[in-house]
């Protein structure tokens, strides 16, 4: 199976890890070896009710037997999609009330560029340094790392970039401006959180000059920050949302939300304004109806600060210089990458999945399922100081 893998499969580096996945469940993945891994990934934030969470998988099977895809996003009233996106619009603020399905996190960042253009005429696009939006050409063309990017230009054009928290960078957001995007939390640039009134000063200039803000929730979403949203920690309301990752418990899914208002420039001059064939699939749809609801009638989201505070607290070490982030969306720094690089790496050998963050070379990323009990993290966090104790035994040996 490896060597079909390398053969047939497209890499996305040049030594993947290459576990050899047999099944999941909870807060653990299986290899065909017969080993455990306790996730404290999540699938990259995808996975927040864990591995085949019963009332997620029930939604889908029962939705399997009705129908799947039987028509172009937005032809046919399709209940899934209609439920979900009534029930979304429920648990948010005003104006935000009408959500456009799409398949991918990108593909949602896209659109949202799209509509901020046309709702504004304008074409200038503001984005912070060290920004992750995803890997489309619009929000490729999004990030500022040019080792990444310089190989597909041309990129997007009129993308301007602001230092993430700086206020100072306030007075580049002007009347010439469609929007400002920012990931709610910067996750690739190491789990950074908006300081108090940043995001608020954001707003505010935004209001002043007629310039949209775009909040990137795709990894913060559905409950990983302690509140179903990351933005409900600083009070304001973007004009377009745009989520992804966990809102499917692991089937590939995006939206973005705004206002009927803005989502109407979308269905004329032109019509088809933004168009996708699978968006809005039903049965991914039932898997985000049911993720939601199970957020919104248990105590999961409640639950994600006691957890928070137990890693922070398990996670004491020398080596540690701090941890970023906010719930379980946590961002241990180390003193060097090199640390980072061997935690993760022997981790894997001892039965525990941790990952990298794509900027920050001295983070590892700590962002397991939502749903997973105190006694799962006090086994990672076990396994982690014991891993950073004899790193620690091994330098001083030398």
């Amino acid at each position: 199976m490896k060597s079909d893998f390398l053969e047939y499969q497209a890499q996305t580096t040049p030594h993947p890890l290459g576990m050899e996945v047999s099944h999941a469940e909870g807060s653990f993945i299986y290899t065909t070896d017969g080993k455990q891994y306790l996730d404290f990934v999540a699938g990259v934030s995808a996975c927040g009710l864990g591995h085949r969470h019963p009332l997620v998988i029930k939604a889908i099977k029962d939705q399997l037997d009705k129908y799947m895809h039987v028509m172009v996003y937005g032809e046919y009233i399709q209940s899934p999609a209609v439920d979900f996106t009534k029930l979304l619009a429920e648990h948010l603020p005003e104006p935000l009330s009408q959500t456009y399905l799409v398949n991918s996190g990108t593909e949602a960042i896209d659109g949202a560029m799209k509509l901020a253009r046309r709702a504004t005429g304008r074409s200038q696009i503001i984005a912070a340094r060290n920004c992750y939006h995803g890997n489309s050409y619009g929000a490729l063309s999004l990030m500022d790392y040019e080792e990444r990017i310089a190989p597909f230009r041309p990129l997007v054009g009129d993308i301007t970039h602001i230092q993430f928290n700086t206020e100072t960078c306030l007075d580049v957001i002007t009347k010439n401006t469609a929007a400002v995007i920012l990931e709610t939390i910067q996750g690739g640039a190491g789990f950074i959180v908006p300081k108090t009134d940043y995001l608020k000063k954001i707003k505010q200039r935004c209001e002043n000059v007629g310039a949209l803000l775009i909040l990137d929730e795709i990894q913060p979403g559905f409950g990983r920050t302690g509140k179903l949203f990351g933005f409900e920690h600083f009070d304001i309301v973007p004009d377009i949302l745009v989520i992804g990752k966990a809102m499917a418990s692991g089937l590939p899914v995006g939206a973005f939300t705004a206002s009927k208002t803005l989502m109407s420039l979308l269905s004329d001059k032109p019509k088809l304004g933004h168009i996708t064939t699978f968006g809005g699939n039903p049965v991914i749809a039932s898997a985000c109806k049911a993720t939601l609801e199970v957020l919104t009638t248990t105590s999961i989201i409640q639950d994600i600060e006691k957890k928070e505070k137990l890693f922070r607290k398990l996670l004491s070490h020398q080596l540690i210089t701090e941890i970023r982030g906010m719930g379980l969306m946590l961002a241990p720094i180390f003193k060097t990458s090199d640390i980072a690089n061997h935690l993760v790496l022997e981790a894997k050998e001892r039965g525990l999945i941790l990952f990298w963050l794509l900027y920050e070379n001295k983070a590892v990323r700590i962002s397991p399922p939502l749903t997973i009990s105190e006694e799962e993290i006090a086994q990672g966090c076990g396994i982690i100081i014991d891993i950073l104790d004899s790193y620690s035994k091994s330098k001083i040996s030398e």
